[in-house]
């Protein structure tokens, strides 16, 4: 009987080994399995790319950062089928093993939305109006990774609780108003989005005037945008805050307008004053960047204390700032040179003070007349 019972635990315990050496066999199978696959998709990534293969070498990629945990998890499972557990750690193992078969592929699906934005930004690059696609791009690929971890949390609440999906989501309902009011800026934000995406008064890439901050949209994101000012700082607004700001979109401007007064004095005759008009017109006439739609105006418009003022007016398209400032710097120079070379004086603040016998100001108060006369200016 002792020798039937050592022989038992003999086969018992060479059946143990055997099952263990098969369990680690294939542990280490499924991990160097995994390793060769990542290995594979890396190498085979840039020649599909070279073959303009974009969303496939994207799919490989994508795959090469996941494989290797999603192998070596189903590996671990089939492996412990090998195995004999104890009762008391048994239900504890597999579960275990099954959340980590829930994170792996859930893990893969995560890094596949990859894929999807890589679709997206080749479908907005085909598009013709493609920046309102640069806002939804990230928006999308949020939502979607968002939605892959919502459902990996809840099937691994389902794992390690044994309940059904619909009474984990009755728990969540109820946990879900406290939540709620512990996360109504977070929700306002969410909703703050959501209006800016139906408003759209910017799109990514444009330059708007936030409250005397000017700056350009770089990104739109869920709970917040961010704005690169034009000194270099990144400007994070939160969205909910944003949808009720007034904001001044610069990008979609059709033109560049310039209002500007030219000043001259007030001993300038009126044929100078005409021909002051006439140098200004000739300057903005048929100028570079003018629509016919869109013609220059000038006009000598008011008599200042210490001035006679002539305004002008116009606009250039495209509304590009630095064409528009090389050309505001000719107009300037311009207007200098010709007004050097006509003898017309620009007025400036100042009080000018006339002397009796000025040959350039001649006044005729207290200046003897032919007759021998003084005169009084009367």
């Amino acid at each position: 009987m002792d020798l039937l019972t050592e022989a038992n635990d003999v086969i018992f315990a060479g059946n143990e080994l055997w099952r263990i050496l098969v369990m680690s066999g294939i542990i280490a199978l499924a991990f160097f399995l995994g390793k060769i696959l990542k290995f594979s998709f890396n190498r085979t990534a840039p020649k599909l790319k070279a073959h303009d293969q974009i969303l496939l070498s994207i799919v490989f990629e994508s795959a090469a950062r996941s494989i290797t945990f999603l192998v070596f998890a189903f590996g671990l499972r089939i492996a412990l089928s090998f195995l004999v557990i104890a009762e008391g750690i048994q239900g504890l193992v597999f579960t275990s093993v099954e959340v980590l078969i829930v994170l792996s592929i859930a893990h893969f699906f995560y890094r596949q939305v990859d894929v999807i934005d890589t679709w997206l930004q080749r479908f907005a690059r085909e598009a013709d109006d493609n920046q309102i696609d640069d806002m939804l791009i990230p928006i999308v690929g949020k939502t979607i990774r968002v939605t892959v971890v919502i459902l990996a949390i809840l099937q691994v609440a389902q794992t390690l609780s044994d309940q059904p999906i619909t009474s984990i989501l009755a728990g969540i309902g109820i946990g879900g108003l406290a939540l709620g009011l512990a996360a109504q800026d977070t929700i306002r934000n969410f909703f703050g989005s959501l209006m800016i995406f139906a408003d759209k008064p910017f799109n990514v890439g444009e330059l708007i005037n936030l409250e005397d901050k000017l700056g350009v949209i770089l990104e739109v994101g869920v709970r917040t945008t961010k704005i690169r000012t034009l000194d270099g700082h990144i400007l994070t607004v939160p969205n909910g805050q944003l949808a009720n700001m007034t904001i001044h979109n610069i990008g979609k401007r059709p033109y560049i307008r310039r209002v500007f007064d030219v000043t001259i004095t007030y001993d300038t005759p009126p044929e100078k004053v005409n021909r002051a008009l006439e140098i200004l017109k000739d300057i903005l006439d048929d100028h570079e960047g003018m629509n016919p739609d869109f013609p220059p105006r000038v006009y000598f418009d008011e008599m200042n204390s210490d001035s006679l003022n002539l305004k002008c007016f116009y606009w250039f398209h495209p509304p590009d700032f630095w064409l528009y400032m090389d050309f505001t710097q000719w107009v300037n120079s311009e207007i200098f040179r010709r007004f050097n070379e006509e003898g017309i004086d620009f007025a400036f603040p100042t009080q000018t003070i006339h002397l009796a016998g000025d040959k350039d100001r001649p006044l005729d108060i207290g200046v003897k007349n032919k007759d021998g006369d003084s005169s009084n200016g009367a």
